[in-house]
């Protein structure tokens, strides 16, 4: 009797992600080149750039939202002063944003007419755009990466032992000593689960790759560009196929090193 609590989990699973991962997977197959399409993504030059593309900008977007993240989230974890309150909204307001209306704010900050150019401008005589690059892909991942993450962060860095860190101090250790062998070890598993998110977010995030994609080539785009221009719904469902296997597999391996748990806590 018991298995049966969890068959509708069971049927909501299945329904929504085994049936409709297993068409897409025989999809893959059904075009002209069989099952020849899912090597596509290694043989084909403009599909594995835009794969290694993708994933490289995915880890630094990780990097980055981890060290910024972690600083700010420890930080407002341990002091409270006027306007922390407001602070805290204004960090996790990008949450409300969909990835277009993010795709927009970078090229309003560094588009043609946007207003580092116009900063850069007045100071240098030169015009700076970086928004329909991959430098404004960056800039646009880590702004709507960041609110998750702080607050992943925020809510592990509340369950550190302060003692932990005292007696560290009182045995010799520096403040980045403290940082490097106390703070981050206790909030590795915090950091693993948050960055895989981070990672997989940037792996298949569209909306603002799309607004700013003049000349960007990620593996969202070209899945879109494979289906809309050139109809190969075979191709686009195999590259939909591959990134969704990968991104799942960087979630496996975080959740299983991570664990369930948060070293030092009180």
């Amino acid at each position: 009797m018991l298995y049966l609590l969890f068959l509708p989990a069971g049927i909501v699973f299945a329904a929504f992600f085994i049936v409709p991962l297993g068409q897409l997977f025989l999809i893959g197959a059904s075009g002209r080149d069989g099952w020849a399409a899912y090597a596509a993504i290694l043989t084909n030059r403009n599909y594995l750039h835009s794969l290694v593309s993708t994933t490289l900008l995915s880890a630094a977007v990780t990097a980055a939202t981890l060290l910024i993240s972690g600083i700010a989230g420890v930080f407002l974890t341990r002091n409270r002063f006027a306007g922390w309150s407001a602070l805290v909204a204004a960090l996790t307001l990008p949450l409300a944003f969909p990835g277009v209306v993010i795709g927009f704010m970078v090229i309003m900050l560094g588009g043609r007419q946007g207003l580092v150019g116009d900063i850069a401008l007045r100071l240098t005589g030169e015009h700076l755009v970086f928004a329909y690059t991959m430098t404004g892909l960056f800039v646009g991942y880590v702004y709507f990466s960041i609110p998750r993450t702080i607050l992943t962060v925020m809510a592990a860095a509340e369950k550190l032992d302060p003692r932990i860190e005292e007696a560290a101090r009182s045995l010799g250790a520096g403040p980045l000593r403290v940082v490097r062998d106390v703070i981050v070890p206790a909030l590795k598993p915090a950091l693993l689960s948050a960055g895989a998110i981070c990672f997989a977010t940037s792996m298949g995030a569209f909306g603002t790759a799309f607004t700013l994609a003049t000349r960007i080539n990620v593996l969202p785009v070209t899945i879109y560009g494979v289906f809309t221009e050139q109809a190969n719904i075979a191709v686009a469902a195999a590259l939909s196929f591959v990134l969704g296997i990968l991104t799942w597999g960087v979630l496996a391996a975080a959740r299983t090193a991570a664990g369930s748990t948060v070293a030092a806590a009180g």
